[in-house]
C-alpha cells in the first residue's frame, strides 16, 4: 500500500498544456456555433408572440362585435394597448369592453408593448415596440 501511494505521489498528475489547449477550443468552436443561434431563436420567439397576441386581440373583437347590437366599435380608438378604452355601444346592457373578451389581462392592459388601433368595423393593426 505503500508503494502505491508513493507512486501516486511522486508520479505523473493533471493534464498536459496541449490537453488544456485542445479543450479551449473544442469549447471556442461550439460558443461560436450556438451563441448566433440562440440570438435567433430568441428574436423569432418575440415575433411569433406578437403575431399569437394579435390573433388573440382580433378573435376578442370579433366576438365584441358579434354581441353587439350595432355590430360596430365606438369611433376615436387610436392605438391603444389598454383594451378597456376599447367599446361596443350596446344598447340593452350597456357598454361592451374589448378587456371583457380577452382573458388573462392585467389591469386591462397588454404587456408585450405592442399597441393596437381599431376601425369602427373591427379590424385591428398592430404596432409592435420599436
Amino acid at each position: 500500500m505503500k508503494r502505491f501511494l508513493k507512486e501516486f505521489h511522486y508520479g505523473q498528475k493533471g493534464f498536459t498544456l496541449i490537453e488544456l489547449l485542445v479543450v479551449v477550443a473544442i469549447l471556442g468552436a461550439l460558443a461560436a456555433v450556438v451563441v448566433p443561434n440562440v440570438g435567433s431563436f430568441i428574436n423569432r420567439g418575440k415575433v411569433e408572440s406578437y403575431q399569437t397576441e394579435l390573433h388573440n386581440v382580433q378573435t376578442a373583437t370579433m366576438a365584441m362585435l358579434t354581441d353587439s347590437a350595432s355590430g360596430k366599435l365606438d369611433a376615436g380608438v387610436s392605438a391603444t394597448d389598454d383594451m378597456s378604452t376599447v367599446l361596443a355601444t350596446e344598447t340593452t346592457t350597456g357598454d361592451l369592453k374589448l378587456s371583457n373578451y380577452i382573458t388573462g389581462l392585467d389591469s386591462n392592459k397588454i404587456t408585450s408593448g405592442c399597441t393596437y388601433a381599431f376601425t369602427d368595423t373591427g379590424t385591428v393593426t398592430q404596432t409592435p415596440p420599436s
